[in-house]
C-alpha cells in the first residue's frame, strides 16, 4: 500500500470525480479523474486500483437508480458489449490503445458537434423526434463500447452515441447507463485477473480509497435527479464532448 501522502493527494480527487460520474454526471468527470491517479502510478496500475472501486460504485448506483432504466436498450446492446470485452481480452497485446482512443474521440466529437449544430446553430429550433431502437447499430456501438472499455477505458462514448439520440427520460437514461457499465465492469474482473493486473497490493490500495466512493456517487445522483430534460441532454452532450477531447488528447500524447 502506498505510504507517500502525494499518492492520496492525487488518488482521493480521482475517486471523487469518478464517483460523481458514476452517480450520473457524465463520463467526462471520470476521464478527468483518471489522469490524477496516473500522475502517481502507471496507467495500467491506476486502472487496476480503480476497477474494484468502480464495481463498488456500481453497486451503490444500482440501488440509487433501481426502478429506472430501459430494458430494450440493455437487451440489444449487452451482447455486443460482452463480445467487445472478449475481443479486447484476445487482442489486448495487439491493438494500440492510443490508436483506439483517437478513433473513439474523433467519432464522438463529430457526433456531439452534429447535435450542437442541429440544436443551437443556424436554423435551430426544429424538434427532432427520439430515434427508435436499431438492433444493428446497437450491436455495433455495444461492441465498440465493450472493446473500448477493456482496451482503452473509453467505453462511455460509444454507449452515448447510441443511447443519447433515444431521448430517454433522464432518470431512465442514467439507470440504463448504470446497469450497462455495472455488468461490463463485473465481467472485466475475469480478464483483469487473468492478465495479472489485480494483485494483493493493488486490492489493498483500492480498499483504502473505498470510503470516498459513496459520498461522490450519491452527490452525482442528487444532481441528476434535479435536472430537467432540456438541461440534462445539453449537459450530457457537453460532457461527452469534453470526454472525447480528453480521450483524443491522451491518445495523441499531448
Amino acid at each position: 500500500m502506498p505510504q507517500d501522502l502525494s499518492f492520496y493527494y492525487a488518488a482521493v480527487p480521482a475517486v471523487l470525480l469518478v464517483g460523481l460520474a458514476k452517480g450520473g454526471m457524465g463520463d467526462a468527470l471520470s476521464l478527468i479523474g483518471l489522469p490524477f491517479l496516473a500522475l502517481v502510478v502507471s496507467p495500467v496500475e491506476a486502472a487496476a486500483i480503480l476497477l474494484p472501486i468502480l464495481v463498488f460504485m456500481d453497486m451503490i448506483s444500482l440501488v440509487i437508480w433501481r426502478g429506472h432504466g430501459d430494458w430494450a436498450t440493455m437487451k440489444i446492446m449487452l451482447p455486443g458489449a460482452i463480445l467487445g470485452i472478449a475481443l479486447g481480452w484476445a487482442t489486448s497485446a495487439l491493438v494500440p490503445g492510443d490508436m483506439l482512443r483517437v478513433v473513439i474521440g474523433a467519432v464522438t466529437i463529430l457526433f456531439c458537434l452534429r447535435y450542437f449544430w442541429n440544436n443551437f446553430g443556424p436554423g435551430a429550433g426544429k424538434i427532432t423526434p427520439p430515434r427508435g431502437q436499431r438492433p444493428v447499430a446497437a450491436s455495433f456501438w455495444g461492441t465498440f463500447s465493450g472493446y473500448g472499455s477493456f482496451v482503452a477505458h473509453a467505453g462511455g462514448a460509444p454507449f452515448q452515441i447510441y443511447a443519447l439520440p433515444l431521448k430517454l427520460e433522464p432518470r431512465d437514461y442514467t439507470g440504463t447507463s448504470v446497469r450497462f457499465f455495472a455488468i461490463l465492469n463485473a465481467i472485466k474482473f475475469i480478464p483483469y485477473f487473468a492478465l495479472g493486473q489485480l494483485d494483493t497490493k493493488n486490492l489493498v490500495t483500492s480498499a483504502t480509497l473505498l470510503p470516498f466512493a459513496p459520498l461522490a456517487t450519491l452527490a452525482g445522483a442528487w444532481c441528476v435527479r434535479r435536472m430537467k430534460p432540456q438541461i440534462f441532454y445539453p449537459f450530457m452532450y457537453a460532457m461527452a464532448m469534453i470526454a472525447a477531447i480528453l480521450i483524443m488528447r491522451e491518445g495523441l500524447g499531448w
